[in-house]
């Protein structure tokens, strides 16, 4: 008995802008980041999808695939960060930003960089002219997720002049 194997290839050095298959709210200054979050986030009820509305994920062909709802938590906004304005060495804009959840709360966090990066990957479609191997699959580098976003107090009340 054989181990599977499965092709991974790097992501592409300049990938065309409409390529990025994931939503802009989750974009940072420095590319994906997760979010680490103390406490819990309460969802509404998932509604039932109707035939004709299949979420977000129109561009997805493949019905093998579970289709996930998205679900918006908050908005992001890094107060201190200026493109124009800052040495792009600089990491001082890191050290505060703020997550806005519904609108009365919001949590104040800081950018932290991960120890090892974590790739992000995803299926891909088989190249034409590629050889049919039943049960081989061929994964693409999407992104490196190099920092976190930690958010380790309680939300604070938001009042709509703050």
């Amino acid at each position: 008995m054989s181990t599977p194997t499965i092709t991974l290839h790097p992501r592409q050095p300049n990938p065309p802008p409409s390529s990025n298959p994931f939503p802009p709210l989750l974009h940072t200054p420095f590319g994906l980041a997760l979010l680490e979050l103390q406490g819990t986030i309460n969802f509404p009820a998932p509604s039932s999808p109707s035939p004709d509305n299949n979420s977000d994920n129109d561009d997805d062909d493949d019905p093998s695939r579970p289709q996930i709802p998205a679900n918006q938590i908050g908005h992001l906004i890094f107060p201190e960060y200026n493109p124009d304005a800052l040495d792009p060495s600089s990491t001082a804009w890191m050290k505060r930003v703020y997550m806005y959840v519904g609108e009365h709360q919001r949590l104040m966090g800081e950018v932290k960089k991960l120890p090892k990066p974590l790739a992000v990957v995803r299926g891909r479609r088989k190249e034409e002219g590629a050889m049919e191997d039943e049960g081989v699959e061929e994964l693409e580098v999407v992104d490196l997720v190099r920092y976190k976003i930690v958010f380790a107090q309680r939300p604070e009340p938001v009042t709509e002049g703050s």
